[in-house]
């Protein structure tokens, strides 16, 4: 799943999820840039400087050898524009995984798409077994996202979010996979 520590790209019938590259800043910093974005997560909008940044920092990845970041902006093939970013953060079989999609391109599906992608390029490529996600549990429509990227809410909870999972036998990692629903 990993060349030389960057993940592999991945396409759903919409999308193109391209390795996080510090030229995409630029764009990206326009697509982030609404405060709304932040409204469940904390923060504010970074200008151009400070996401190229945090990409150069991403890009480094962890320096914990045991950890990998995997992130990835989202191009929406019919506009050949950036609209969001997937991530994931992989220790062993398990992956902490988020989505973020611009605001212009929100209520269009390309959320559900772009994490489902996801999930199944996670499951069906690596030792990945379990994926998690981490949902204010007011943000109805992340909520909706992980559930049809195939998560299901647990009752646990961290930092005031609820822990989504998805887990399946190691073996059939690859089998049970394929049973997440394609959005198209």
């Amino acid at each position: 799943m990993q060349v030389n520590g960057a993940p592999e790209p991945f396409s759903t019938s919409r999308l193109d999820a391209l390795p996080l590259d510090v030229a995409h800043a630029q764009e990206m910093a326009a697509v982030l840039f609404d405060p709304a974005l932040h409204t469940y997560t904390g923060g504010a909008p970074e200008d151009a400087a400070a996401v190229r940044a945090r990409y150069e920092r991403q890009s480094a990845g962890s320096p914990d050898p045991a950890e990998l970041w995997w992130n990835w902006v989202l191009r929406v093939r019919g506009e050949g524009r950036l609209a969001g970013y997937v991530q994931a953060t992989v220790r062993g079989e398990r992956a902490e995984v988020a989505w973020v999609v611009g605001t212009p391109w929100q209520g269009r599906g390309y959320a559900k798409e772009a994490a489902a992608g996801l999930v199944r390029h996670l499951l069906e490529r690596g030792p990945v077994t379990t994926v998690v996600a981490h949902i204010h549990p007011e943000h109805t429509a992340s909520a909706a996202v992980a559930s049809a990227a195939g998560l299901l809410p647990t009752g646990e909870w961290e930092d005031g979010e609820v822990r989504w999972r998805r887990e399946i036998p190691g073996e059939s990692a690859p089998e049970r996979a394929a049973e997440l629903p394609r959005l198209s």
